[in-house]
């Protein structure tokens, strides 16, 4: 009988993972299979409980569950349980566990991409959400000193900031500040839904002081570059999308569940060929 794993979220319809996930079984000969589950948010914790009564062995979680479901698993991690969301529920025992892979996704992404030492980068997150703040509290656990964060409504972020419990600096800015004071960044981090299809000509905020010498991540990956990426490239700066945090959070869900790590290019492929890239 194959081991069962999959996705919960509504909607699920558009979701990669199945495929990408699947793909990996099969490269990997591993007895599994990855089903998506669209679940109602009234119904998740019936689902919750019919997951582990069937024995499942690990599933991802996405929007809207992703902070509801803390309080219907037996443990939490710590870092998951810091940024307040799950994204990664693997079976240990008989007990549900969450994980959040976000942030050390994304981190991953930038250490092969760019480089693997990021601890003395000058970062500016864009955003103050749910990404954005996995993201800063994985940056900060890496020992990542000097993280300032912009945001539209500075009493989120700052909310942000004040739960973290993790040492790092950080300045709450302003769009208009953080443009002004662009070229102080090494590293550039958009976390916004600012620029995702449909509306890809829209950016932030203008990148005209941006220096020529910073790598820039979007982690929106429809499209595949958009108009905040294609302008910093414009500058001289180096560019990332969302797909490498994607496929590495994938990546280390994958390995919680079977402890074999699945072969990252193979994933990276399935996904562009479902974008279409």
């Amino acid at each position: 009988m194959k081991r069962l794993f999959g996705v919960i979220g509504d909607p699920i319809s558009h979701s990669m993972s199945p495929m990408m996930h699947n793909n990996a079984f099969e490269n990997l000969q591993i007895d599994g299979y990855y089903h998506p589950f669209q679940i109602n948010p009234i119904d998740l914790p019936i689902a919750i409980k019919g997951m582990k009564a069937i024995g499942i062995s690990g599933f991802n979680v996405t929007i809207p569950h992703k902070t509801s479901i803390l309080s219907l698993l037996d443990r939490i991690d710590p870092l998951a349980k810091a940024i307040g969301a799950v994204n990664t529920v693997v079976r240990e025992g008989n007990e549900l566990v969450g994980y959040n892979s976000d942030g050390f996704g994304f981190i991953q992404a930038l250490k092969e991409r760019w480089k693997k030492n990021v601890a003395n980068e000058k970062t500016l997150i864009i955003g103050a959400g749910g990404a954005a703040k996995a993201i800063y509290y994985s940056l900060a656990v890496e020992g990542v000193k000097y993280i300032d964060i912009c945001n539209r409504t500075k009493e989120r972020a700052q909310a942000l900031v004040d739960n973290c419990p993790f040492p790092c600096e950080t300045n709450i800015l302003n769009l208009a500040d953080a443009s002004e004071y662009l070229n102080e960044y090494t590293l550039l981090i958009q976390t916004t839904s600012i620029g995702m299809s449909p509306n890809i000509h829209e950016i932030p905020f203008s990148l005209d002081k941006l220096s020529p010498k910073a790598h820039v991540v979007d982690i929106i990956y429809n499209p595949l570059e958009t108009a905040f990426l294609m302008e910093a490239k414009k500058i001289g700066a180096t560019t990332q999308n969302g797909i490498g945090m994607f496929v590495h959070q994938g990546a280390i869900a994958f390995e919680k569940w079977t402890g074999i790590k699945p072969d990252i290019v193979q994933m990276e492929t399935i996904v562009l060929k479902q974008l279409g890239g």
